[in-house]
């Protein structure tokens, strides 16, 4: 367990909603290796959104264990957590969620520098995942100015920008046309795999999950 990019252990998690407890995780064990793509499968409302949450240290109120790179997320202050999603972690969501005052390659610039990059090293880096995703053409394009699947190819980029050792993905071809989501997908887990980063991808799609290394399913609070 101490070699896995992330372990759980019990994780749990419920909410009140008036007299009513729900509870939407219910001790969840899950490790993920290092340069693995885990697909959690599971259909909508099944708790895959609060795992991911979980596990990018985004939210509080859990119960249980959640160790990156063998780090004990529990022991964490605020900075030590932002310090962890900063150098550790990739967040792709179903929607994009790019700064639209800025073109494609300032997108995946912006993260590499706030983590530190010089700036010619940030460009640099960030136009060579830019064209390995098929945008060389496109990098001073702003995001209103790309299709919905450029869009999200530039997302995946900037994810993988500060090389994390995890990236996690919320449902990251969701909002796309199947034949989009197809290429989209393909080439996500082309670099992912080409970075050697490991990946936890959130899908209700039984056909793309099937794709990935392992397919695990959230059901019930619980992963079967």
């Amino acid at each position: 367990m101490n070699s896995a990019v992330l372990a759980t252990q019990g994780l749990a998690r419920s909410f009140k909603q008036g007299d009513e407890t729900i509870e939407v995780l219910r001790g969840v064990d899950l490790t993920v290796a290092p340069g693995e793509i885990v697909a959690l499968l599971g259909p909508s409302g099944s708790g895959k959104s609060t795992l991911l949450q979980a596990v990018g240290l985004l939210e509080g109120g859990f119960v249980g264990s959640i160790r990156i790179m063998g780090v004990e997320a529990a022991k964490l202050d605020a900075h030590g957590r932002t310090v962890v999603r900063r150098d550790r972690l990739g967040f792709v969501y179903q929607f994009h969620h790019l700064l639209p005052d800025f073109n494609a390659t300032e997108n995946v610039v912006l993260p590499q520098m706030i983590h530190g990059a010089e700036r010619a090293a940030a460009e640099e880096r960030a136009r060579g995942l830019l064209t390995t995703l098929g945008l060389g053409h496109r990098l001073t394009h702003r995001p209103s100015q790309l299709s919905g699947g450029e869009q999200q190819r530039v997302a995946v980029a900037r994810a993988l920008a500060n090389r994390p050792a995890l990236v996690l993905a919320d449902e990251p071809t969701g909002n796309l046309d199947e034949t989009t989501a197809d290429v989209v997908l393909a080439e996500f887990l082309r670099l992912v795999r080409g970075e050697g980063s490991a990946a936890l991808i959130a899908t209700h799609n039984e056909r793309l999950a099937q794709r990935m290394d392992r397919v695990v399913r959230l059901h019930e609070g619980t992963l079967a």
